[in-house]
């Protein structure tokens, strides 16, 4: 009997990590909780700006920051508010890094909605938190707690003791 259960221990905890998988994962994101009010400022080598539309695309190197968070990329569409000045929201395309703190994330695409405060990252999700690694399909960023949620393929990396 207790061999039975020796061997079948594996198995329980294989199924029910991937169970967890399936659901997605919680983890902290930045050192600190973002504040979604801070001036957002865009460096780029071009700037072609579309008045009909209200939208601008910055491309070539170009790094957002707002306060100490980072995010660079490709190419960054950039749409303002039709009613009142500032920025909507914020899709970066091509080899999207974004670094808050400590902790940093690559992707192939983010949407960076400012009203709501959130960072939807798609496309090969690499997050890294010192030594620790999580992929998945997709990563949504809550600056306002400071937490990121997981889905779609998770995978991590769990790093115990000295190895």
């Amino acid at each position: 009997m207790n061999l039975l259960k020796i061997l079948t221990l594996p198995l329980f905890i294989l199924l029910a990590s991937q169970a967890l998988w399936a659901q997605g994962t919680q983890v902290a994101f930045g050192a600190l909780q973002q504040d979604k009010s801070l001036p957002v400022e865009v460096t780029a080598e071009n700037l072609s700006v579309d008045q009909a539309t209200g939208e601008a695309v910055f491309t070539g190197n170009v790094v957002v920051g707002q306060g100490e968070m980072r995010l660079s990329a490709k190419r960054v569409l950039v749409v303002y508010r039709e009613e009142t000045d500032g920025i909507e929201r914020m899709e970066a395309t091509g080899d999207v890094l974004l670094v808050s703190g400590p902790d940093a994330a690559e992707s192939e695409k983010a949407n960076y909605n400012i009203d709501d405060g959130t960072i939807v990252m798609t496309g090969n999700v690499l997050l890294t938190q010192g030594p620790s690694a999580i992929t998945a399909d997709r990563m949504t960023v809550q600056l306002d707690s400071g937490t990121a949620q997981m889905s779609g393929s998770v995978k991590t990396i769990l790093r115990t003791g000295d190895n």
